[in-house]
Protein backbone atom coordinates (compact mmCIF):
# COMPACT_ATOMS: atom_id res chain seq x y z
CA UNK A 1 0.00 0.00 0.00
CA UNK A 2 1.36 3.40 -1.00
CA UNK A 3 2.21 5.99 1.61
CA UNK A 4 0.64 9.42 1.21
CA UNK A 5 3.54 11.81 0.66
CA UNK A 6 3.44 15.60 0.83
CA UNK A 7 6.38 16.89 -1.19
CA UNK A 8 7.31 20.46 -0.35
CA UNK A 9 8.05 22.15 -3.66
CA UNK A 10 10.32 25.20 -3.52
CA UNK A 11 10.09 25.73 -7.29
CA UNK A 12 9.43 23.80 -10.49
CA UNK A 13 13.05 23.07 -11.54
CA UNK A 14 14.04 21.73 -8.12
CA UNK A 15 11.09 19.36 -8.22
CA UNK A 16 12.04 17.67 -11.49
CA UNK A 17 14.65 15.16 -10.32
CA UNK A 18 13.18 14.38 -6.87
CA UNK A 19 9.87 13.56 -8.55
CA UNK A 20 11.58 11.27 -11.04
CA UNK A 21 13.24 9.34 -8.19
CA UNK A 22 10.21 9.26 -5.89
CA UNK A 23 7.83 8.13 -8.62
CA UNK A 24 10.27 5.40 -9.71
CA UNK A 25 10.09 3.92 -6.19
CA UNK A 26 6.39 3.18 -6.76
CA UNK A 27 5.55 3.39 -3.07
CA UNK A 28 4.38 6.98 -2.66
CA UNK A 29 1.11 8.67 -3.53
CA UNK A 30 2.49 12.18 -4.04
CA UNK A 31 0.86 15.56 -3.53
CA UNK A 32 2.91 18.71 -4.09
CA UNK A 33 2.83 21.57 -1.59
CA UNK A 34 3.97 25.09 -2.50
CA UNK A 35 4.56 27.15 0.63
CA UNK A 36 7.48 29.56 0.29
CA UNK A 37 7.05 32.96 1.99
CA UNK A 38 10.82 33.40 1.64
CA UNK A 39 10.42 33.99 -2.10
CA UNK A 40 10.45 37.76 -2.58
CA UNK A 41 9.34 40.12 -4.04
CA UNK A 42 5.76 39.18 -4.88
CA UNK A 43 6.39 39.05 -8.64
CA UNK A 44 9.14 36.48 -8.10
CA UNK A 45 6.83 34.44 -5.87
CA UNK A 46 4.27 34.25 -8.68
CA UNK A 47 6.88 33.42 -11.33
CA UNK A 48 8.05 30.44 -9.30
CA UNK A 49 4.49 29.47 -8.46
CA UNK A 50 3.63 29.34 -12.17
CA UNK A 51 6.59 27.02 -12.69
CA UNK A 52 5.42 24.79 -9.85
CA UNK A 53 1.90 24.65 -11.28
CA UNK A 54 3.28 23.82 -14.71
CA UNK A 55 5.35 20.96 -13.28
CA UNK A 56 2.29 19.60 -11.46
CA UNK A 57 0.34 19.74 -14.71
CA UNK A 58 3.09 18.00 -16.68
CA UNK A 59 3.45 15.22 -14.09
CA UNK A 60 -0.33 14.97 -13.51
CA UNK A 61 0.02 15.47 -9.75
CA UNK A 62 -2.23 17.35 -7.33
CA UNK A 63 -0.73 20.52 -5.88
CA UNK A 64 -1.68 22.57 -2.85
CA UNK A 65 -0.66 26.23 -2.86
CA UNK A 66 -0.57 28.36 0.26
CA UNK A 67 -0.50 32.11 -0.31
CA UNK A 68 2.39 34.02 1.23
CA UNK A 69 5.28 36.38 0.48
CA UNK A 70 6.85 37.84 3.62
CA UNK A 71 10.02 39.94 3.10
CA UNK A 72 9.95 41.63 6.52
CA UNK A 73 11.06 38.70 8.70
CA UNK A 74 13.90 37.59 6.43
CA UNK A 75 15.30 41.11 6.07
CA UNK A 76 15.03 41.70 9.81
CA UNK A 77 17.16 38.63 10.55
CA UNK A 78 19.87 39.92 8.21
CA UNK A 79 22.98 38.40 6.63
CA UNK A 80 23.68 35.69 9.18
CA UNK A 81 23.43 31.87 9.03
CA UNK A 82 20.38 31.99 11.30
CA UNK A 83 18.38 33.43 8.41
CA UNK A 84 18.73 30.22 6.38
CA UNK A 85 18.04 28.03 9.43
CA UNK A 86 14.85 30.01 10.07
CA UNK A 87 13.92 29.68 6.41
CA UNK A 88 14.11 25.88 6.48
CA UNK A 89 12.44 25.54 9.88
CA UNK A 90 9.52 27.88 9.20
CA UNK A 91 8.62 26.30 5.89
CA UNK A 92 8.95 22.69 7.05
CA UNK A 93 6.98 23.53 10.19
CA UNK A 94 4.02 24.50 8.03
CA UNK A 95 4.51 21.56 5.65
CA UNK A 96 4.51 19.09 8.53
CA UNK A 97 1.51 20.71 10.18
CA UNK A 98 -0.50 20.60 6.95
CA UNK A 99 0.51 16.99 6.42
CA UNK A 100 -0.55 16.05 9.94
CA UNK A 101 -3.86 17.86 9.59
CA UNK A 102 -4.65 16.14 6.28
CA UNK A 103 -3.71 12.51 6.92
CA UNK A 104 -0.40 12.35 5.09
CA UNK A 105 2.09 9.70 6.19
CA UNK A 106 5.38 11.27 5.15
CA UNK A 107 6.94 14.53 3.98
CA UNK A 108 10.10 15.61 2.20
CA UNK A 109 11.27 18.65 0.25
CA UNK A 110 12.69 19.49 -3.15
CA UNK A 111 15.21 21.72 -1.36
CA UNK A 112 17.26 18.55 -0.95
CA UNK A 113 18.22 18.57 -4.64
CA UNK A 114 20.21 21.79 -4.44
CA UNK A 115 23.95 21.66 -3.68
CA UNK A 116 23.63 25.28 -2.55
CA UNK A 117 21.37 24.43 0.41
CA UNK A 118 22.45 23.12 3.82
CA UNK A 119 21.27 19.52 3.71
CA UNK A 120 22.05 18.83 7.37
CA UNK A 121 19.94 21.76 8.59
CA UNK A 122 17.10 20.73 6.30
CA UNK A 123 17.20 17.15 7.59
CA UNK A 124 17.21 18.35 11.20
CA UNK A 125 14.31 20.73 10.65
CA UNK A 126 12.30 18.16 8.71
CA UNK A 127 12.76 15.41 11.26
CA UNK A 128 11.99 17.75 14.15
CA UNK A 129 8.76 19.02 12.61
CA UNK A 130 7.67 15.58 11.39
CA UNK A 131 8.03 14.14 14.90
CA UNK A 132 5.90 16.94 16.32
CA UNK A 133 3.11 15.99 13.93
CA UNK A 134 3.44 12.20 14.25
CA UNK A 135 4.47 11.65 10.65
CA UNK A 136 7.66 10.56 8.86
CA UNK A 137 10.31 12.67 7.17
CA UNK A 138 12.26 11.30 4.22
CA UNK A 139 15.81 12.61 4.78
CA UNK A 140 16.77 12.24 1.14
CA UNK A 141 19.76 13.51 -0.80
CA UNK A 142 18.86 14.29 -4.40
CA UNK A 143 21.91 16.45 -5.15
CA UNK A 144 23.45 14.00 -7.62
CA UNK A 145 20.56 14.81 -9.95
CA UNK A 146 20.72 18.60 -9.68
CA UNK A 147 22.15 19.17 -13.17
CA UNK A 148 19.83 16.60 -14.70
CA UNK A 149 16.88 18.31 -13.06
CA UNK A 150 17.96 21.67 -14.44
CA UNK A 151 18.16 20.18 -17.93
CA UNK A 152 14.71 18.62 -17.50
CA UNK A 153 13.37 22.04 -16.44
CA UNK A 154 14.94 23.63 -19.51
CA UNK A 155 13.28 21.05 -21.75
CA UNK A 156 9.94 21.59 -20.00
CA UNK A 157 10.22 25.35 -20.44
CA UNK A 158 10.15 26.09 -16.69
CA UNK A 159 11.39 29.39 -15.29
CA UNK A 160 14.82 28.83 -13.71
CA UNK A 161 15.60 31.45 -11.06
CA UNK A 162 19.01 32.99 -10.41
CA UNK A 163 18.84 33.53 -6.65
CA UNK A 164 17.72 31.58 -3.62
CA UNK A 165 14.59 33.50 -2.71
CA UNK A 166 14.75 36.22 -0.06
CA UNK A 167 15.50 39.89 -0.69
CA UNK A 168 18.96 39.55 0.83
CA UNK A 169 19.89 36.74 -1.55
CA UNK A 170 18.50 38.86 -4.39
CA UNK A 171 20.69 41.80 -3.41
CA UNK A 172 23.72 39.51 -3.28
CA UNK A 173 23.06 37.89 -6.66
CA UNK A 174 25.55 38.38 -9.49
CA UNK A 175 22.55 38.67 -11.80
CA UNK A 176 20.76 41.45 -9.89
CA UNK A 177 20.34 43.84 -12.83
CA UNK A 178 18.91 41.20 -15.15
CA UNK A 179 16.63 39.81 -12.42
CA UNK A 180 15.21 43.25 -11.64
CA UNK A 181 14.63 43.91 -15.35
CA UNK A 182 12.82 40.57 -15.79
CA UNK A 183 10.73 41.17 -12.67
CA UNK A 184 9.72 44.62 -13.89
CA UNK A 185 8.46 43.12 -17.16
CA UNK A 186 6.59 40.24 -15.52
CA UNK A 187 2.83 40.58 -15.03
CA UNK A 188 1.21 38.72 -12.14
CA UNK A 189 -1.63 36.53 -13.48
CA UNK A 190 -4.72 38.28 -12.17
CA UNK A 191 -7.00 35.24 -11.99
CA UNK A 192 -4.49 33.27 -9.93
CA UNK A 193 -3.77 36.25 -7.68
CA UNK A 194 -7.48 36.80 -7.00
CA UNK A 195 -8.06 33.11 -6.29
CA UNK A 196 -5.25 33.03 -3.72
CA UNK A 197 -6.18 36.28 -2.03
CA UNK A 198 -9.75 35.04 -1.64
CA UNK A 199 -8.92 31.53 -0.45
CA UNK A 200 -5.32 31.66 0.93
CA UNK A 201 -4.96 27.95 0.15
CA UNK A 202 -5.92 26.42 -3.18
CA UNK A 203 -5.84 22.80 -4.32
CA UNK A 204 -5.45 21.95 -8.01
CA UNK A 205 -5.75 18.53 -9.62
CA UNK A 206 -4.55 17.89 -13.16
CA UNK A 207 -6.05 14.89 -14.97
Amino acid sequence: MSKKMLLHLCCGPCGEYPLEILKSMEKYDITLYFYNPNIQPEKEWYRRLEGALRLAELRKLPIVVEEGCDPEIWCKIGRIPARCAYCYESRLKRVAAFAGENDFDIITTSLLVSPYQNKQLIHQAGQRQAEKNAIEFLAADFTEGFRKGQQMAREDGLYRQKYCGCMISLEDSDFLTKIEKDQAEYVIPQELSTELKNNKIIHKVFD
